[in-house]
């Protein structure tokens, strides 16, 4: 019994653990990445800590406007692994986003992170939808100091609902959180995706498909 017991209490840590961890967790002060290094792993390999230095732990600039001077009107500024090497490991990351008067950042999803989203200066409407079948949407316009929280994996936008430039940081629960950019994926793909599965996906006409992947 007592066999037993212990068992089922392993079986029920171990799911615990695997539920939980996202990203590796740490087995030592830091892990400062190498990409020069060839090895590949779920990750980053670290590199001599006796070689770390405080600039492989900073990032300059987060306070300079970003360029939205494109069909957008919004521009990311990435603060994660590959600007701060350091980050290797920590499961944590942040961006800066600026939005022109009416700017958008599209629907997207982050595959491996949360996002809280923090308005730094101006107003958004933002939301996220969930999973399918109920495909809820969740939104609020947000104003300067509110905060919004785009749960890991779930399709999110934000739109500059106000007349001036507004910007907002984002903490991210990844150390390389990706984006996928549901347009660019569904019509930018590469190989392109079969028209007439898209054209029956979304129930239009295939030259509609076929304008919008010329778009990508």
């Amino acid at each position: 019994m007592a066999n037993q017991f212990l068992l089922l209490a392993l079986l029920a840590t171990t799911t615990f653990a695997i539920a939980t961890a996202f990203e590796p967790s740490p087995l030592q002060d830091f892990c400062v990445a190498d990409p020069a290094n060839p090895a590949r792993v779920n990750g980053i390999v670290c590199m001599d800590p006796k070689l770390a230095t405080a600039e492989h732990f900073s990032f300059k600039g987060i306070h300079q406007p970003g360029n939205t001077s494109n069909p957008l009107g919004s521009k990311v500024t990435p603060v994660n692994v590959v600007q701060i090497p350091g980050l290797n490991t920590l499961g944590i990351s942040l961006a800066r986003i600026d939005y022109a008067p009416y700017g958008v950042v599209p629907p997207h999803t982050h595959p491996r992170a949360t996002e809280i989203l923090t308005v730094l200066e101006g107003s958004l409407y933002v939301g996220f939808v969930t999973s399918n079948p109920n495909n809820q949407l969740i939104s609020k316009v947000l104003y300067t100091g509110d905060v919004f929280v785009f749960p890991v994996g779930l399709v999110h936008f934000q739109k500059n609902v106000g007349y001036g430039n507004t910007v907002s940081i984002s903490a991210l629960s990844s150390q390389n959180p990706g984006v996928n950019t549901i347009a660019n994926a569904v019509f930018g793909s590469n190989p392109a995706i079969e028209s007439d599965v898209l054209a029956k996906a979304f129930q239009v006409d295939k030259s509609i498909i076929s304008h919008l992947q010329t778009q990508f």
